[in-house]
């Protein structure tokens, strides 16, 4: 019975016997060809770093011919499983794709096409070895054709931006529609995070619409693997920070609050890290300030401020983003302030309660969000203790009532009659006060409840 390609491992590949004699034959392969690989092939792994360490290049192009000119796949597995071991045991070998003597040679061209004709085995192996390949090249290189030289003999170029578009093309299309049930996200997300230092992989992912895609992986994780994903996820994200077009689609998502609870739940050090990095980048751009301050950021730096963290670069983040916040907090309009008060519970007598002029001119934006800061207000007055910040909801839901001119129905259909009478029988004689009030103008209207204003 045949091995499923979507769990071939590299060793298993590597225990094949290929017969590179008959390639010599029908011309596949060269003389000079079937003796480098004569010599290399299943040999131990010191004997062949000796052969790499003299004679690199010359591997490194017998591997690639191999894989644009043979279309086997039990030798197109193996030769991946030679490229992959190789790698893996010291990944700098990547630079020897772009040695000098291999200036006309294509080095990227045949990982490219095995993206999209290969089973998983060798999707994978050929995504993960050509982002090493691209990554290991030198800033010179960018932009030229070839392996990053000029190359005027060749037939068929292929530009460095083709090669890191098509990249992009397969992993986006790994996350809408992975080819392995299990493997296939978190092979794409691993690629992405090396990837998205380039700044054509950001542009290109960005026009891909991959932002949206990574959206949900953004999510409190527990196991070792999950977190994993996770991590890389963030790392992705943090490295789209930079990149104005991205924090543009990041502004009108869902991924500040999901970094945000994430953070906010996390253990790990190196996912807060990122996170916190992730959020200090994007603090002063467009709104994310303002919603920073909405999603209560300042009290969840806090807390993690007192934890133990040893990161140094995780501990000034921090601080940024606590500087940031309160910086945030003094620019904000009178109903951001107010509305910060509210979304954290702290409710206090500050001017603004009392403040005719700051109602009259902000009892609209209590519609925002289908009456969020209204519903977080009524909620408050079931979960708080605090008699300061009953007394103050009671009032502040009395002022909503004679200023909206919906208001007596608009509570009445919140259903927050109930918890205000019962109020009316609090300990403290300032929640009963103003619990009184709001009951008053939820019956009789302000008309007849304004000689009881506080």
């Amino acid at each position: 019975m045949p091995m499923d390609h979507a769990e071939l491992t590299t060793e298993q590949v590597l225990k094949r016997d290929i017969p590179w004699e008959t390639y010599m034959t029908t011309k596949l392969i060269s003389g000079t060809g079937l003796q480098l690989l004569r010599r290399y092939d299943n040999r131990a792994e010191s004997y062949r770093a000796t052969l790499l360490d003299e004679d690199g290049p010359a591997y490194v192009c017998v591997f690639v011919s191999i894989l644009r000119d043979i279309f086997k796949e039990e030798t197109v597995e193996y030769v991946l499983a030679l490229i992959d071991e190789m790698l893996s045991a010291n990944p700098q070998r990547a630079r020897l794709f772009h040695d000098k003597s291999l200036a006309n040679e294509d080095m990227y061209g045949p990982f490219l096409r095995l993206l999209w004709k290969g089973n998983w085995f060798i999707q994978e192996k050929s995504c993960k070895i050509l982002s090493l390949i691209v990554s290991a090249r030198t800033k010179v290189q960018d932009g030229v054709t070839g392996n990053g030289e000029t190359s005027s003999s060749k037939k068929k170029s292929i530009t460095i931006d083709d090669v890191l578009k098509g990249l992009v093309e397969w992993l986006c299309a790994q996350l809408k529609k992975p080819s392995h049930p299990s493997h296939g996200i978190p092979t794409a997300v691993n690629c992405l995070a090396t990837l998205l230092k380039e700044p054509v992989v950001r542009s290109s992912f960005v026009q891909g619409d991959g932002v949206k895609l990574l959206e949900p992986l953004i999510s409190p994780a527990s196991t070792q693997q999950s977190i994993q994903l996770l991590y890389e996820t963030c790392l992705c994200v943090w490295l789209l920070s930079y990149y104005e077009p991205a924090s543009e689609y990041l502004a009108t998502s869902k991924t500040l609050p999901q970094l945000i609870e994430v953070v906010k739940s996390s253990t790990k050090e190196k996912v807060v890290r990122v996170v916190v990095l992730t959020l200090r980048n994007l603090l002063y751009r467009g709104t994310f300030g303002a919603q920073m301050v909405d999603l209560g950021l300042a009290q969840i730096v806090q807390n993690l401020k007192a934890q133990a963290w040893s990161d140094e670069d995780l501990l000034e983040a921090l601080n940024h983003l606590e500087e940031g916040m309160k910086d945030n907090i003094k620019n904000l309009s009178s109903f951001d302030k107010y509305k910060q008060e509210v979304l954290l519970g702290q409710l206090d007598w500050s001017p603004m309660h009392k403040d005719t002029i700051f109602w009259r001119d902000n009892i609209m934006h209590f519609e925002e969000h289908d009456f969020q800061v209204l519903r977080v207000l009524i909620t408050i007055l079931d979960t708080s203790n605090n008699p300061r910040v009953l007394a103050v909801a009671c009032f502040d839901l009395s002022q909503f009532i004679q200023h909206h001119p919906a208001g007596r129905v608009i509570v009445t259909d919140l259903k927050a009659k109930d918890r205000v009478m019962e109020l009316m029988d609090h300990q403290d004689a300032e929640v009963t006060k103003n619990a009184l009030l709001c009951i008053q103008r939820l019956f009789l209207g302000a008309k007849y409840a304004s000689f009881l204003q506080v």
